[in-house]
């Protein structure tokens, strides 16, 4: 036996968040806001590992890797199609974001399209549906309404 066995650890920590090291490292990673299973897949292979292992047993070095290239994906190869914010409003670059970033992001580009007053801006500022869906009868919100019976005498 040349290799070592790694000891295995039961959460990893990873851009600031906890990880489960019992799912396979592309499930494991799409615990992190703003990566799904397509970028996570695309991580692994870039950092050059074994997609089916499991997360608690990959090395400092390996973590290391991974998260090298989850900050810069574009220089490991990963295509821009799958970034959360390409061509962004202020840098015009195609940037990935993550965790609390994405968040803080999210919120300033809603808040400046409410400051615009974009037609998006206004109907999340009056809290309705914003991408076109029927309002009718779904996205109800407040105490049901109904046809009230009369009393049985």
């Amino acid at each position: 036996m040349t290799e070592l066995v790694r000891e295995f650890r039961p959460i990893v920590r990873f851009l600031g968040t906890d990880l489960d090291g019992s799912l396979k490292v592309p499930y494991a990673l799409t615990a992190v806001k703003g990566i799904g299973v397509m970028l996570g897949y695309a991580i692994t292979r870039a950092a050059g590992i074994d997609t089916e292992k499991r997360l608690g047993f990959l090395s400092d070095e390996e973590l290391k890797k991974l998260e090298e290239v989850a900050k810069n994906p574009q220089k490991y190869g990963i295509p821009a199609w799958l970034l959360n914010r390409r061509r962004d409003p202020v840098t015009g670059k195609d940037l990935h974001l993550y965790g609390s970033d994405l968040v803080y992001t999210i919120r300033e580009d809603i808040q400046r399209e409410m400051r615009i007053k974009s037609w998006r801006g206004i109907r999340h500022s009056l809290g309705l549906k914003v991408r076109g869906q029927r309002t009718r009868t779904t996205g109800r919100t407040g105490t049901a309404v109904g046809v009230s019976r009369r009393r049985q005498q």
